[in-house]
């Protein structure tokens, strides 16, 4: 699966809530999350741990940049997510944790994520699924109005994952 990625630094929580409404963006749903990174020698692997929702195995490859970009991935559910993280933590090491509040919005082919992350601050994220025929380019070009819709200056794009951003 594909999606165009961005994120980016937020320093007013309720105007990107307003921001999305005014979109028409739905609010979907406010989870907790807890992503446990591990060591891996391409891409990132993390056990994402969430209430409420369904445990899931991810792994996803992108460029570390600031701008609009590709990010292959790959979802798999998780049942018994205490086993798997203790399998995953013997065989890879743990990189980090992060833990997050997460709204989740959606717009169209768009997902829209206002975290709150743990020692962090909080931001937002636009993962602009490549579906429906629609190609990596408008995908991008969609991502580049969302950041002008939300007023985000180049200056508050974060290139990496908040598992780089993490104190460890």
């Amino acid at each position: 699966m594909l999606n165009i990625e961005i994120k980016a630094k937020l320093e007013d929580l309720e105007r990107a809530r307003r921001t999305a409404g005014r979109l028409g963006a739905e609010h979907v749903a406010t989870l907790q999350q807890t992503d446990t990174y591990f060591r891996v020698p391409r891409g990132r692997l993390k056990l994402r741990e969430q209430e409420p929702g369904a445990d899931q195995l991810v792994l996803y490859r992108r460029p570390d940049q600031p701008t609009p970009k590709v990010s292959d991935y790959q979802v798999v559910p998780v049942a018994e997510s205490a086993g798997v993280r203790a399998l995953l933590s013997d065989a890879l090491g743990i990189l980090t944790q992060v833990r997050k509040r997460r709204e989740l919005w959606r717009l169209d082919n768009v997902r829209i994520h206002l975290d709150t992350v743990d020692g962090l601050g909080t931001f937002i994220e636009f993962e602009v699924m490549v579906i429906d025929g629609r190609s990596e380019e408008s995908c991008r070009a969609r991502a580049e109005e969302l950041l002008a819709s939300f007023n985000i200056s180049q200056g508050d794009l974060v290139a990496g994952s908040y598992a780089d951003l993490s104190p460890g």
